[in-house]
C-alpha cells in the first residue's frame, strides 16, 4: 500500500468502516420496504447481532469466522418470534410496534450485567476489516439484485403496489413478509457484529429509536427502486457529518433538511430507477 494511501486509511479508518456497515443496514431496511412493510426493527436486530457476537468473542473465546455467521442466529430467532404477531400489522402500527420492541431490548441491555449494563461492553477484539465488511456488502448487493430481477422481485413489487391485488393473484403475502423480515434480521445482525468488531465497544443507546430512524432515512434519501439506491443514501448521510465538520453544531439540522427535501421533491429517492426484470421491457 502506498504511503499516502496508508495515511489516508488510518486517518479515515472509522469512516471507511461506517460506510460499509451502514450500507448493510440500508439493505436491511430495503428488503422490508420492498414488500411494502414499514418495519423499523433494524436497529434492534443490529443490537442483537452486536451483543451476541461480542459475548461469543469475549466470554466464550470463539473464532471470528464462527462468530460472524452465528451472530445472525439470535436476530433471526427474534424475527421468527415477533413475525407472527407484528406482521399482521401494517403501516405506522407496524413501525410503532417494531420500535417498541427495540426499546424493550435496549432496556434489557441497560439492566442486565451480562450485557454490561449502561456501560456497555468494551475490549472487543478488532477482527473485522475492509475485506469482510465490503465483501459481505458486495455479496448482499449481488444477491438482492438477482432476486430483484427474478419472479420473486416481481412479486415483491406487486405487494408494494397493491397487497390485496397481489394476494388475489396468488402471491403468498405472509410468506414474503416473513422472508423479508428474516432477510432484514440477517443483514442487520451482520452489520451489528461487524460494527462491534471494528469499534471495540458497544452500548445500549446505539440501538434505540434514533438509530432506527437514521436507518430509515437511508432508504428515504436513496430510494428503493434498486438495492444500490438505499446504499447510496446511506453513504451520503454517513459522509455528510464529515463534510460538515466545520459546522458541527448544525450537522443534524443539515441532515434533516436534506431528508425533508428528498421526501418533498424526490419521493422515489435520488435513484428512482427500477430494476429491469426478466420478461419485462
Amino acid at each position: 500500500m502506498p504511503p499516502w494511501l496508508d495515511d489516508f486509511f488510518w486517518t479515515y479508518q472509522n469512516l471507511v468502516y461506517a460506510l460499509g456497515v451502514n450500507g448493510l443496514l440500508a439493505l436491511s431496511i430495503y428488503v422490508v420496504l420492498a414488500v411494502g412493510q414499514l418495519s423499523l426493527g433494524q436497529a434492534a436486530f443490529m443490537g442483537l447481532g452486536a451483543y451476541s457476537s461480542a459475548i461469543m468473542t469475549l466470554k466464550f473465546k470463539l473464532p471470528f469466522l464462527l462468530v460472524l455467521p452465528a451472530s445472525c442466529i439470535v436476530p433471526v430467532a427474534f424475527a421468527l418470534l415477533i413475525g407472527g404477531p407484528t406482521l399482521r400489522l401494517s403501516g405506522v402500527y407496524l413501525a410503532i410496534a417494531t420500535i417498541g420492541l427495540g426499546e424493550v431490548l435496549r432496556a434489557v441491555y441497560l439492566n442486565i450485567d451480562w450485557f454490561g449494563g449502561a456501560l456497555g461492553l468494551s475490549g472487543i477484539p478488532e477482527r473485522a476489516g475492509i475485506g469482510s465488511i465490503y465483501g459481505l456488502l458486495a455479496a448482499a448487493l449481488a444477491v438482492l439484485w438477482i432476486i430483484g430481477r427474478s419472479h420473486i422481485g416481481r412479486a415483491m413489487e406487486a405487494m408494494r403496489t397493491d397487497e390485496t391485488a397481489a394476494e388475489v393473484m396468488g402471491i403468498n403475502v405472509p410468506r414474503y413478509r416473513l422472508g423479508a423480515l428474516l432477510a432484514s434480521a440477517v443483514l442487520a445482525g451482520l452489520a451489528g457484529a461487524l460494527s462491534a468488531h471494528v469499534s471495540s465497544f458497544i452500548g445500549p443507546n446505539e440501538y434505540g429509536f434514533e438509530p432506527a430512524v437514521t436507518i430509515l432515512s437511508f432508504a428515504l434519501l436513496g430510494g428503493i427502486g434498486t438495492p444500490i439506491a438505499p446504499v447510496l443514501g446511506a453513504w451520503i448521510l454517513t459522509l455528510l457529518p464529515e463534510l460538515l465538520r466545520g459546522l458541527a453544531d448544525f450537522r443534524l439540522v443539515f441532515n434533516g433538511v436534506i431528508i425533508v427535501i428528498a421526501v418533498l421533491f424526490l419521493p422515489n429517492g435520488i435513484l428512482p430507477f427500477r430494476l429491469r426484470r426478466h420478461g419485462r421491457p
